[in-house]
């Protein structure tokens, strides 16, 4: 099958068969290279997806992915940042490998189908020439034939007319041979022009013809086989990223059963674990005896009728429960005990003292005391846990940059044409500062890290007064604690108590009104002052150095104890800046070293 044998009449229709070839081949072009732009578009897309939802660095959200499901969620993230990248390979491979080679091919093709239609019509108009030429022989041979036979007619009527002279009918004669003579050229001409035309058109139908249909029947051919080849490549394109693919969701599968929710529950215990007991049981409140009532260190309720005492020896103040409302009206009537528990669970703590002020203050500032005291016990240890840990990889750090440079010093020392040993001692100086900064930070996190975890009893002196320097440094500005609320801040935040003494809870009003008529605190013991310290701020004293002063309450583990100078002057000062002597007979004495 051939279509210069079968179709060589068929040459206007094959050029437009061509042609649709053509177009068919850039619309396929068209096609890959929009779908280059879908990949390049999802993949962008995937990427974007998975940044949106990654963890930002230094924030909370990302203290979260400590869970196995966040963590596979993160996993999953990574994995579809690699799917994109292969859904790019795609887009990039589909460019190189098929829009590009494609879109050269087109324009060699339409070269060369420009090419072979214009031999063809070159074939063409020289057939139509010969057929011109033959066309004009056969009509001139056409036209002498009849001059000559109406000249032979002409010469035969003078010759049979007597009146005509000889001389008339001789020139006929002449005039009849000349036209016989030039119809036998026309002849031999036409003869000729038709032997040489039927050798061309015989050339052209059967040589020229089919040989330049060949050529575009070839062409047509390769064009089939290069957009199926094309096809090809667009399914292996897609097919080589398959294997890959697989891989990232095996990734997803993979990081879906790693999920362990045993193990996210234990991190949910670690995360908030408080460390404090469970309430005990509220104690019966017998209102038929007519004695006067006091009131159990458990219960939530108090006498509205006067100020509440307990006495275990010695005379203690009642601390004032910070979420109820003392009644000022001694004649308003008792409410059930069940909607002072509701009261107690629903209402917000009030800020009793410059203490809880100050560390109320700093949680809604967004600022963490630097013991952490705000946190619970469990969460502080930890923090603090955490904190000393830093700390000694800080000290090993610049331990190790020591090291380097003393054995650097010392090759100086051995070599000195490789350097001056003496421009390393700045240096060296320098971090060895830096070494003795780190571990007395760290001994004093070590120090409240043993409070907390229980392993001594009480700071030693050194470590009271590093931390008491330290908050005497930074606490300079802040307003000193009140004693009477350890046990919350504002915000619910946090302080540990360690007062072995009894607690007398009563029903709480206004920040006015917790002071007002209540006995002062018994004094514990003495102290002295190492230094001076000028009390700036509201609930601090100033002190001299050498001054004997009263203890009314220990330190309680924030660096601050409570003193009085005279019955109407106390306040609080740094635990570093004197030296105590508590009374071993008070209740819940201790006694510092």
């Amino acid at each position: 099958m051939s279509w210069g044998t079968e179709l060589w009449d068929q040459f206007d229709n094959l050029e437009k068969h061509t042609q649709w070839g053509i177009d068919i081949l850039e619309k396929y072009i068209k096609f890959v290279k929009e779908r280059t732009e879908i990949e390049l578009s999802y993949a962008k897309q995937l990427r974007n997806l998975s940044k949106k939802y990654q963890p930002k660095k230094n924030s909370k959200e990302e203290e979260e992915y400590k869970y196995t499901a966040c963590k596979a969620f993160l996993s999953t993230l990574n994995e579809m940042n690699d799917y994109a990248g292969q859904h790019e390979v795609i887009s990039e491979n589909m460019t190189s490998q098929i829009t590009v080679d494609l879109m050269r091919y087109v324009q060699e093709l339409k070269q060369e189908r420009k090419s072979n239609f214009h031999d063809g019509r070159k074939a063409q108009q020289h057939i139509e020439t010969c057929w011109k030429q033959l066309e004009s022989s056969k009509r001139r041979f056409e036209r002498d034939c009849k001059e000559a036979d109406r000249a032979q007619q002409y010469f035969e009527k003078m010759d049979a007319d007597i009146n005509v002279t000889k001389a008339d009918v001789e020139k006929a004669r002449q005039q009849a041979q000349i036209r016989q003579q030039m119809a036998e050229d026309s002849k031999a001409d036409y003869s000729l022009i038709l032997q040489r035309f039927n050798q061309e058109q015989w050339e052209h139908y059967h040589t020229h013809i089919p040989n330049i249909f060949q050529k575009i029947q070839e062409m047509e051919e390769r064009r089939i086989v290069r957009i199926a080849e094309s096809m090809k490549t667009y399914a292996e394109l897609d097919r080589q990223v398959i294997p890959i693919i697989g891989k990232c969701l095996d990734g997803i599968v993979k990081a879906a059963e790693s999920i362990d929710q045993k193990n996210d529950s234990q991190l949910v215990v670690e995360a908030y674990k408080s460390g404090f007991e469970p309430p005990g049981d509220i104690e019966f409140e017998d209102y038929t005896q007519p004695m006067k009532r006091t009131v159990s260190d458990n219960s939530l309720s108090s006498s509205k009728e006067g100020k509440a005492e307990l006495k275990f020896g010695g005379k203690s103040r009642g601390k004032l429960w910070p979420f109820i409302k003392k009644n000022k009206s001694p004649k308003q009537q008792k409410e059930p005990l069940s909607h002072r528990f509701n009261e107690f669970m629903t209402s917000k703590p009030k800020i009793h003292c410059f203490r809880s002020l100050k560390r109320g203050l700093s949680l809604k500032l967004g600022v963490t005391p630097e013991d952490f005291s705000n946190f619970p016990p469990e969460q502080r240890r930890k923090k603090l846990q955490q904190k000393v840990d830093d700390l000694n990889k800080e000290i090993q750090k610049e331990t190790d940059q020591r090291d380097a440079i003393t054995k650097m010093k010392d090759v100086y020392l051995k070599n000195p044409q490789m350097g001056d040993p003496a421009s390393l001692d700045h240096k060296l100086t320098e971090v060895t500062q830096n070494i003795e900064k780190l571990r007395l930070e760290a001994q004093k996190f070590e120090a409240w890290l043993a409070e907390v975890e229980g392993r001594l009893p009480a700071r030693s002196e050194q470590a009271r007064r590093q931390s008491g320097l330290y908050d005497g440094q930074t606490h300079q500005t802040a307003v000193t604690n009140c004693a009477q609320d350890r046990e919350s801040s504002p915000d619910g935040s946090y302080t540990e108590e360690q007062s072995q003494e009894s607690e007398h809870k009563v029903l709480a009003t206004d920040f006015d009104d917790e002071f007002d008529d209540e006995e002062p605190l018994p004094a514990i013991g003495t102290c002295k002052a190492l230094y001076t310290f000028e009390g700036q701020n509201e609930g601090t004293i100033s002190v001299v150095e050498g001054e004997m002063l009263s203890v009314i309450e220990e330190d309680k583990g924030d660096g601050w104890t409570r003193i009085r100078r005279n019955e109407d002057e106390e306040g609080y000062v740094p635990t570093s800046y004197v030296e105590v002597y508590l009374d071993k007979n008070a209740k819940g004495a201790k006694t510092y070293i």
